[in-house]
């Protein structure tokens, strides 16, 4: 699944960098020539989504979402590895119900039929990327459930705060 590994970092890189470009030209075209593009903010704010919502998947993948941790990494390696398929398995219902949630919220949008103020695109086509981050992020969970079910891992990938405050603080008195 490296496509899939590489379609995320490159739709997150192509978000950001449309969005940032998008405002400096914005702030141009106000700042320097009094005018500006009606539909800036709104496609802004679509992509800041695209970015969110595949982010979230990203997130998991590499293991930067934050996660209290701390009495798990005292457990030994099956105590762990069961408490981790557990948190997995709650992650993966909670998907679920925000993945039902988005879907209902996405068909409704479309029967509705409500365009953008300034765009002429329909809100249900930017909001499907709701149901396909939530379809992503299941996604990255199963495998980390595969690996944790066949013994390839012991415990969650998550964020370490504590060790990379120290990590930093470490680079600056070396420095």
């Amino acid at each position: 699944m490296k496509i899939l590994d590489h379609l995320e970092e490159w739709i997150i890189g192509l978000m950001l960098a449309a969005m940032t470009a998008l405002t400096f030209l914005q702030v141009v075209m106000r700042y320097v020539f009094n005018s500006g593009f009606s539909w800036a903010l709104e496609l802004t704010t679509v992509f800041f989504a695209f970015m969110i919502f595949v982010g979230i998947s990203y997130g998991v993948r590499v293991g930067s979402h934050i996660g209290v941790d701390a009495l798990v990494r005292l457990l030994g390696p099956q105590p762990r590895r069961a408490v981790s398929i557990l948190a997995v398995l709650l992650c993966l219902l909670y998907v679920g119900f925000v993945l039902t949630g988005s879907m209902t919220y996405v068909l409704k949008m479309k029967d509705v039929g409500i365009e953008f103020e300034d765009m002429p695109i329909e809100r249900w086509q930017v909001l499907a990327v709701m149901p396909l981050g939530f379809v992503l992020t299941g996604w990255r969970f199963m495998q980390i459930l595969i690996g944790l079910v066949t013994g390839k891992t012991d415990s969650l990938r998550l964020a370490d705060e504590a060790a990379e405050a120290m990590k930093l603080k470490s680079d600056e008195v070396q420095s």
